[in-house]
């Protein structure tokens, strides 16, 4: 006879239930969280953002320090590259004036942009018949040779904006040093130092007016033109630079000559540095006096040009403003 089985009111089933309660409390397992991934803008932003702080400490830095090169160093073809800094104390005045009268009559006065100088490239590049010329400062040229790349509107909107950041920061002496020292003067030569050594066998304290002259006339196309082995071009330029310098001759030209087509440098774009515009007329240094004023004194002795021929200055075309830069506070 089975024994008797006492009802029950629970269904069954229930016996491992009722045997672990907590397993009855447990919750289920949370979600496993979404892993954080970086967007790529935030990358880019943070990319930018870092160059630009890279670029601000350099700026900052090469206030007082030596450029150890530049980015047009680094880009050239010719290895390796020639290339010493010196101080502006090591480097003859008549440097400093040459590529002033050549490239930037105004420097000593604009705040790193030649307003005028771009409205006549602008004029000038209406006409497709006319190689396209451009209109930048030393303080535009100083900003590209140094940090930048030729070529592209993209560099010259950055290079607009470091103009602005290195004549703040750098002051117009500063800005003349560096770009002495890293002008190319020659494929693969790149500051007024090496120049001088290459061509000349001297120091850059050393150079006459002529001299310092004809490394200004090879700037705007210095793999074409040729300061050892100058053509009629590179001749009549130097005899300019000469003029605008306040070493008069009667055979100098008064205005700029221009290069022949087959020798016309390529300039980046339609306001580029490589081909500046021809000044109406050499402008005063900030400290020239009136017309009626008695007339500056000739440039000392040891400026003189060594080129027959050649009569003292009334005037100097551009010297720098005795004051120096301070450095920003």
């Amino acid at each position: 006879m089975s024994p008797r089985i006492e009802p029950t009111l629970e269904p069954a089933g229930t016996d491992l239930l009722r045997a672990d309660p907590a397993r009855r409390m447990r919750p289920p397992p949370p979600a496993p969280e979404p892993v954080a991934r970086t967007s790529i803008l935030g990358w880019i932003v943070g990319t930018v953002l870092l160059c630009i702080a890279a670029l601000l400490s350099a700026i900052v830095a090469l206030r007082w320090l030596p450029p150890p090169t530049s980015s047009y160093m680094l880009q050239s073809t010719v290895k390796p590259v020639q290339y010493q800094w010196v101080p502006a104390s090591a480097i003859a005045e008549t440097a400093r004036r040459a590529v002033v009268a050549a490239e930037d009559q105004k420097f000593w006065n604009h705040q790193g942009f030649d307003v005028q100088a771009i409205e006549q490239a602008q004029q000038y590049n209406l006409n497709p018949r006319h190689h396209r010329r451009g209109a930048s400062t030393i303080s535009q040229q100083t900003a590209k040779n140094m940090f930048l790349w030729p070529g592209g509107y993209v560099r010259k909107g950055i290079e607009a904006g470091l103009t602005v950041l290195i004549e703040k920061i750098w002051g117009k002496n500063r800005i003349l040093e560096i770009y002495l020292n890293i002008a190319e003067f020659g494929p693969g030569i790149y500051g007024v130092e090496a120049a001088a050594q290459t061509y000349f066998g001297k120091h850059a304290s050393g150079l006459s007016a002529e001299e310092a002259a004809r490394l200004a006339a090879v700037l705007p196309n210095p793999r074409h033109w040729s300061v050892r082995n100058p053509g009629a071009y590179v001749q009549s330029r130097t005899a300019w630079i000469l003029g605008q310098m306040g070493y008069g001759s009667p055979r100098a030209p008064q205005e700029e000559p221009l290069p022949p087509p087959a020798e016309a440098p390529a300039a980046d774009d339609a306001y580029d540095v490589d081909d500046p515009a021809p000044p109406a007329a050499a402008p005063a240094p900030p400290d020239t006096p009136a017309a009626d004023a008695p007339a500056q004194a000739p440039p000392p002795p040891d400026a003189a040009p060594d080129q027959p021929g050649t009569e003292a200055p009334s005037a100097p075309a551009e010297a720098p403003p005795p004051a120096q830069d301070k450095p920003p506070a």
